[in-house]
């Protein structure tokens, strides 16, 4: 297993370099060179793995062998043994239609924490093992921030700066990132939306001078291994499901606006996961929606939701399914994304889109909708949903077959959230993990939208001792 780009222009790269490369020097988005296919008689004995055990049997078709088993073992072990459900990712029965993969069981409560905990014991093993600098440079619409912080936060060798903007996320997402205490934190809060913060984050990672000089590395869903630990959780929930039921297809439903959580759903199928439709649930920011019924990737006007962390228009992981989609071709695609870059979007159509819609379903959830869902499940069943979840969720509704089952992907915990859920009429009992932010000291440096701004305090960063 090798690692090239999506835009062809980075040599055959191993694991351990793909996975501090982040984002490819070329400006695409790394991939594996082949990816691997399960047979079925592996799957069927992967069924009775615990969670960790799932994870190194999935790893072990990427790594190369260049971590050594005895190390990934412990760093798979230590990532998850902070989450407060012992199956890291339980699925729970809402009808018979509908089960919940509930990812928010980890340290800062959103499904983020699956793979960048993983991540941070990762980083914190490059560093030791090949004594070097490393400086993590992200951008949140909310979750992301907080789990990358919690994973390398007072680790020897590692700062990490992550860009949210300013009054977009919720205040738990913000007190989350915030109130960390640790000198190898920065949070930079950036006047303008996420799509701003992850264009710079872009074009730094774009500059190989200021990347090499400042050791950045990426911790966004850009980095292959983000997604790779994202992928396991399908195959878990999906053996769960099918203990449970007769022979039923299995969809998937995924709130996304990153694209990421959805693309490492399309990897696990495409590694031979027997699973249906893979549904991709968007709020009001719809370009992802508009893409797989029409075939158009083009932008529209920026809006807050009540998801805020599906706020994004610029969807970071869409060049590497429309690599695939495309059937691999670089150079194609390096032809689509200087189109985009000069025209503002991207347009397919015939066969290419016909592949698309005959793998994914797709359906923008507007605000009341997404309330009404929440008021409903919360109603007939007893169960309380983020709004993220809810968008999921209402997907899922919508794609209902009594023939099928739909596992939906519950991607935050609603205490994340509570503005949404006051909305709602519902009052919560928050998680002491998550009250207790609210009497803690923030520390946060607000800057304008400008990418010079940015750089100067990166670098003031990065430079102190």
């Amino acid at each position: 297993m090798e690692y090239i780009s999506t835009r062809g222009n980075v040599g055959k790269i191993g694991f351990i370099d793909a996975f501090m490369m982040g984002l490819g020097n070329d400006g695409g988005l790394l991939v594996p060179n082949e990816i691997p296919v399960i047979p079925a008689a592996t799957l069927k004995e992967w069924q009775e793995l615990s969670y960790q055990e799932l994870v190194l049997a999935i790893f072990s078709y990427f790594t190369n062998g260049e971590i050594p088993d005895e190390d990934l073992k412990a760093m798979v072990y230590a990532s998850y043994s902070t989450f407060r459900d012992p199956e890291v990712t339980p699925v729970r029965r809402i009808n018979d239609q509908l089960y919940l993969l509930e990812l928010f069981h980890g340290p800062t409560f959103a499904f983020k924490d699956i793979a960048l905990q993983f991540m941070g014991q990762l980083y914190t093993y490059v560093a030791a093992k090949q004594n070097k600098k490393i400086h993590i440079l992200g951008a949140t619409s909310g979750d992301t921030g907080a789990s990358a912080i919690e994973g390398v936060k007072g680790k020897e060798g590692i700062k990490i700066c992550i860009l949210h903007p300013h009054g977009k996320v919720s205040k738990v997402q913000e007190l989350q990132m915030t109130t960390v205490k640790e000198d190898n934190v920065l949070n930079l809060s950036v006047d303008g939306n996420f799509d701003d913060c992850q264009r710079m984050i872009k074009d730094l990672f774009a500059d190989l001078d200021f990347k090499a000089s400042n050791h950045l590395a990426a911790i966004n869903s850009i980095n292959f291994v983000r997604i790779l630990a994202q992928t396991v959780y399908y195959f878990y929930a999906y053996f769960q499901v099918v203990k449970q039921t007769d022979e039923k297809q299995v969809n998937f439903s995924v709130p996304t606006g990153n694209f990421g959580d959805i693309f490492a759903g399309y990897l696990a199928k495409r590694m031979g996961l027997p699973v249906g439709k893979l549904i991709l649930a968007t709020n009001e920011n719809n370009i992802l929606e508009r893409f797989i019924l029409e075939g158009v990737y083009k932008p529209g006007d920026f809006r807050s939701t009540y998801s805020p962390s599906m706020d994004i228009q610029v969807a970071s992981n869409f060049e590497r399914y429309l690599y695939y989609v495309l059937g691999e071709d670089s150079a194609q695609i390096r032809k689509l994304m200087d189109q985009f870059k000069a025209e503002g979007q991207i347009v397919i159509s015939g066969e290419a889109l016909s592949k698309v819609q005959a793998e994914f379903g797709a359906h923008g959830v507007q605000g009341q909708e997404c309330l009404d869902t929440i008021k409903k499940y919360e109603a007939e069943n007893g169960y309380l949903l983020d709004p993220h979840s809810a968008c999921g969720v209402a997907a899922a509704d919508k794609y209902k077959n009594e023939n099928e089952i739909t596992v939906s992907l519950a991607t935050a915990h609603p205490a994340k959230f509570n503005e949404a859920i006051e909305l709602c009429g519902i009052e919560q009992q928050f998680p002491e993990q998550i009250s207790s932010l609210f009497e803690k000291e923030q520390r946060q440096t607000r800057v304008g939208g400008s990418l010079t701004e940015v750089v100067r305090e990166l670098e003031k960063f990065y430079n102190a001792r």
